[in-house]
């Protein structure tokens, strides 16, 4: 969620602004802008519709500059508006922009307003630059160090000052920030997609840093005001996810990609051996005797599913969080417990809190499941398996969920090997289905016809129920939130069991419930269940396996997928519940890949 732009160099920058906002969109935002040093002032654009529309205002007036920055802004202090829009200027001197939440900002705006300073807006950040502007005493980079000090909170800042042309000052705690090494200019970011193409020289700033860019210059200071040293990293980030093809959306081509993007993860996955966790996994797996895995929304049920595969191959016992509440409550810690987070980013504020806060308590066996190997996560963890989902732009994540549960059942068959409870014969087993799952993915991606045909009953309703049993509740889980997430559907998803422990009652006809319903253990359990809500006038509609001897009927609707797919059936599952989101929100015509209220990149708690 919202995104950083910044450059100085000796050409116009602001077609490298903009671009780099169109790269950061999939974050989701609701306003944006940008502000440039211009003829010895500062001048400044902004808008609530999308970068595009920003761009051609840009056009009209005619706004260029040498220096400057840009941002997209998901709202959380006040209302989407021009006037809450970044960049924010004090007294035509300071421009600043912001990505995170100061939590003292009440406090910061008091004291500013007994000084004389007018706020415009509702926003935290205003605050940070009056702030900056009180403190000023001819140095920007020495006056933000001053700033920071006094605030509480978590913010990425990118900030420069008419009185200094050619000069842009960052600070970073809490929130990525990275800097971008020119020749002869330099770039700040919030994510190094935005400036793919304009260098791929990188620097991941670290937690308390503060940052001054110049034309030939990069200095750094640690949060003690020390200077440091920051690593350069080649950075290749991709450029190419803006081709849309053949698709409508980027969900649905992310959607389709996923046989792709599971192939790209296995590959190289010759043998089952801890080392595809790093280095020192075998060391590590043999030292725990159990697993916390931390993560967020769809990632968390992810950590469900492998909970159920872990407990049952592996038998080691798993506890799986919400990394948000995880941080505040007091838990038992145990030394011996692997810390495994999962963030599609590896940037998730709360979960990157909630390893902290574990390690905090002694647990010091960290392992981390992203898509980013540049990552936070990736590099505070002491061990990582980095899924190659590719660029995931659609806000509603669908191949970055199917590569992560990939991901976390090699895990499972590493901590059952280094347990030893894994013979020859089943991993060969396993390997054989693993290899197999593209194939088996784009199977259940040709249902696509059955369930548009779905999607144009589903989207007349309001309410729907999801039922899963096993490890497909953490399915049924994500299947509700996806359509939930991009058509404004509300969604309740339950253990087939507990049907009759209260949401029976809320099954009638205008009730749909979706059920999973494999070739399973559970299978006669969960036709009984579907029997309940069909006694109740419910209509079901149900996504089978070919082998279940379930037929449509009165009532009940069934599209069966091609196979069985025993312990990966879950990931099969997944993809046909994702067309069903996406064809349900578009039969409904809802932004798809921007849906209402929500960001792809959560990096504020």
């Amino acid at each position: 969620m919202c995104g950083i732009v910044g450059a100085v160099a000796q050409r116009n920058i602001t077609p490298i602004l903009i671009e780099g906002l169109k790269r950061l969109e999939y974050r989701g935002y609701d306003s944006c802008g940008i502000a440039l040093h211009t003829n010895g002032q500062l001048q400044r654009s902004r808008s609530t519709a999308r970068v595009a529309e920003l761009e051609k205002q840009i056009e009209q007036s005619g706004l260029c500059g040498f220096t400057g920055i840009a941002h997209t802004r998901w709202a959380t202090h006040g209302a989407p508006s021009t006037d809450n829009a970044h960049p924010h200027f004090s007294r035509e001197r300071i421009a600043l922009v912001h990505n995170g939440i100061i939590e003292n900002h009440e406090e910061l705006r008091a004291e500013l307003s007994a000084l004389g300073y007018v706020f415009t807006s509702q926003t935290d950040t205003e605050v940070i630059a009056h702030l900056v502007d009180h403190l000023y005493h001819g140095d920007l980079f020495d006056t933000l160090q001053q700033a920071v000090k006094r605030l509480h909170g978590a913010y990425a800042i990118a900030v420069f000052c008419r009185d200094e042309p050619h000069r842009v000052v960052g600070a970073r705690q809490g929130s990525p920030l990275i800097v971008g090494v020119g020749q002869g200019e330099n770039f700040l970011a919030s994510d190094a997609m935005a400036i793919a193409g304009i260098t791929d020289q990188i620097i991941y700033l670290e937690e308390g840093d503060v940052v001054d860019l110049q034309l030939q210059r990069c200095w750094i200071v640690d949060a003690d005001g020390r200077p440091v040293q920051r690593e350069v990293r080649t950075v290749h980030a991709h450029t190419g996810a803006a081709d849309l093809g053949p698709y409508r959306h980027y969900m649905q081509k992310e959607i389709f990609e996923q046989p792709r993007a599971i192939g790209d993860t296995l590959e190289g996955v010759t043998g089952i051996m801890p080392e595809l966790f790093g280095d020192q996994a075998y060391g590590v797996f043999q030292k725990i005797d159990s697993l916390l895995i931390l993560a967020c929304g769809t990632s968390y049920y992810a950590g469900l599913t492998a909970k159920y595969w872990i407990e049952s191959i592996a038998k080691i016992p798993v506890q799986v969080e919400v990394a948000s509440e995880y941080r505040y409550r007091d838990s038992v810690p145990n030394p011996s417990t692997l810390v495994v987070t999962i963030s599609q980013s590896g940037e998730t504020a709360d979960t990157l809190a909630a390893l902290k806060h574990a390690r905090s308590l002694g647990m010091h066996h960290t392992l981390t499941i992203c898509n980013v190997a540049t990552s936070a996560m990736a590099r505070e963890c002491e061990l990582a398996y980095i899924t190659r989902a590719g660029v995931e732009v659609g806000v509603a994540s669908t191949k970055a969920f199917t590569t992560q549960l990939a991901a976390l059942f090699l895990l499972t068959l590493a901590l059952a090997q280094s347990k030893g409870r894994l013979n020859v014969e089943q991993e060969a087993s396993h390997l054989k289905a693993m290899r197999h799952l593209p194939v088996a993915i784009s199977a259940v991606l040709a249902l696509e016809p059955q369930i548009i045909a779905w999607s144009e009953d589903f989207a007349k309703y309001e309410n729907a129920l999801f039922l899963g049993r096993g490890m497909h509740y953490p399915i049924a889980l994500e299947g509700a939130l996806k359509l939930k997430e991009i058509s404004y559907i509300h969604a309740e998803a339950y253990p087939a069991g507990e049907l009759k422990h209260g949401p029976l009652a809320l099954v009638t006809k205008e009730m749909p419930v979706v059920t999973v319903a494999p070739k399973d253990g559970l299978l006669e359990k969960l036709k009984s269940n579907m029997q309940e809500v069909r006694a109740r006038g419910g209509e079901l509609y149900v996504f089978a396996d070919a082998d279940t001897h379930i037929s449509s009927g009165e009532g009940i609707h069934v599209i069966r997928l091609p196979e069985n797919y025993g312990q990966l059936s879950p990931i099969l599952h997944t993809v046909a519940l994702q067309l069903l989101a996406y064809h349900t929100a578009l039969a409904r015509g809802t932004d798809v890949d921007k849906p209402r209220n929500l960001a792809k990149s959560v990096t504020v708690e």
